[in-house]
């Protein structure tokens, strides 16, 4: 990789990995050479699956990807700018849906700028498409025995609803 290569981190819980996600990552993908999509293990969110399990996930709906950057699916558990620098990252790239998370995402972005001023923040707003798709609302309206299979993919749905029984 050439030291001008340009890395994003595209951090997330992933729980589970939804079409959305995958949005933000393609189109990423068109700013940054590497793109490191980061798995965080936070256990405080009381994920479905596990971190491991959240990777493949992510791995399996990103196999088929023939884009402009190389796309790595890691598992962190510290804090992101310091997982972001372990990764040589210039940037985070977060995406963004209606106003709802503006504020939440403003405030991280300016915690990360104090705790390393040298990595930016990148938002990408959601596409028309995806605007409204939530890893929870997914997982509640699997629990609720909706139809999932618009929001995710084949393989993410299977094993949502096998999960959740």
């Amino acid at each position: 990789m050439p030291k001008s290569a340009r890395i994003g981190v595209y951090p997330g819980t992933f729980d589970p990995f939804t079409n959305g996600h995958r949005d933000i990552i393609v189109r990423a993908s068109k700013i940054c050479d590497v793109l490191v999509v980061g798995v965080a293990q936070n256990i405080g969110k009381e994920p479905l699956f596990t971190a491991d399990e959240r990777a493949a996930m992510a791995t399996t709906d990103l196999a088929g990807y023939d884009g402009p950057a190389e796309i790595r699916v890691e598992i962190f558990d510290n804090l992101l700018m310091d997982f972001a620098a372990e990764q040589k990252a210039d940037c985070i790239v977060r995406g963004l849906r209606p106003v709802s998370d503006f504020e939440y995402e403003f405030q991280m972005a300016a915690m990360n700028a104090r705790l390393n001023d040298e990595i930016e923040t990148i938002f990408l707003m959601a596409s028309e498409r995806n605007l409204f798709i939530a890893s929870r609302l997914v997982k509640e309206i699997g629990r609720l025995g909706g139809d999932i299979s618009s929001f995710v993919s084949p393989q993410v749905a299977h094993r949502v609803l096998d999960r959740l029984g």
